[in-house]
């Protein structure tokens, strides 16, 4: 194996049995390998929970080395138009799958970000060759698909990744790279990822090229995060009505961490949630930000909006 390819390969299943988490859809998609025939099927999940990785172990199970006969993938979000669907799906739903499974799978990675006359044209397609040609949807949004469509597929909601999922996917890498993770870097490394195992491992290569050693600051560096109790300081001086304190703090985040406004605020929600303040002065914090995150989306200037925030924090203080 290439010593250059990325984590995210290389530790990728090679079959369900490999897979990590998702035990209920794990288990049903092994089912439709046993059987030789399965329906349509929508994947919906927050990114990086495993979807397209089932997809393709599945694809692997079912045609073991004929696979790229009769298993096609295509990002619907690089080319989103009817053309697409007309040129290179069409093309390949006609063809004949030289398998031992006579049917063939399409998987359309992103498939949300497919216009409305794409999507009608994929479900023409779905009708015309539903004998030869099954169809795999991926989509972090399935409300996005159009209805005709939802009907016609089973629904596969993926849930985020568990904790104990996680680590025993770090344990993996740990294991087969050679890595010492103490639980400080472990804990810090799932916090940082969000439930993205993509993400997480991502950051896991790039700690692991500065030092085989991965410390928990590494882990912060590496994602350019605040560790979370930086973050409740600057929210706890901004409720107490220190503004220049919380300024100071802000100052930090951005410049040390290299954090952007989004990120700011994003890490912010996420702990006030846990902090051990006044339910109606919580309430307060998570309107400002939402506030902040409105107008920088908008297009307003990150920092005096940051700024803002945390002068409205202040004077909920003030005014108390």
């Amino acid at each position: 194996m290439p010593v250059d390819l990325p984590w995210t390969e290389k530790y990728r299943p090679k079959s369900l049995s490999d897979a990590i988490g998702q035990k209920l859809i794990v288990d049903r998609l092994k089912s439709f390998v046993d059987r030789g025939n399965f329906p349509n099927m929508i994947f919906a999940g927050s990114p990086g929970v495993g979807k397209t990785t089932c997809a393709v172990a599945m694809a692997k199970d079912l045609y073991k080395d004929n696979i790229s006969s009769a298993f096609k993938e295509l990002n619907a979000s690089d080319e989103r138009g009817i053309d697409v669907i007309r040129g290179a799906v069409k093309e390949f739903a006609k063809t004949i799958s030289v398998a031992k499974v006579p049917i063939k799978i399409i998987f359309l990675d992103e498939a949300d970000s497919l216009t409305a006359d794409a999507q009608h044209a994929l479900r023409r397609t779905m009708e015309n060759f539903s004998r030869e040609t099954r169809f795999i949807l991926s989509a972090n949004y399935a409300s996005k698909i159009i209805e005709p469509i939802q009907s016609r597929c089973v629904v596969f909601r993926f849930k985020p990744l568990s904790i104990d999922d996680m680590k025993a996917y770090i344990k993996r890498i740990v294991d087969g790279e050679g890595l010492e993770m103490g639980d400080k870097a472990i804990d810090a490394l799932i916090y940082v990822s969000e439930g993205d195992l993509r993400k997480l491992t991502n950051i896991l290569q790039s700690a692991a090229m500065q030092s085989k050693k991965i410390a928990e600051s590494s882990i912060y560096d590496v994602a350019s995060r605040a560790r979370p109790t930086e973050i409740v300081s600057m929210l706890r001086y901004a409720v107490t009505g220190d503004f220049n304190k919380a300024r100071d703090e802000l100052d930090n985040l951005m410049l040390m961490h290299g954090m952007s406004a989004e990120d700011i605020i994003l890490q912010s929600y996420r702990e006030v949630q846990n902090m051990n303040i006044d339910e109606r002065v919580k309430l307060s914090v998570i309107k400002e930000l939402g506030e902040a995150n409105f107008r920088i989306v908008e297009g307003a200037n990150e920092r005096i909006q940051l700024e803002a925030m945390l002068a409205g924090l202040a004077l909920i203080k003030k005014t108390a």
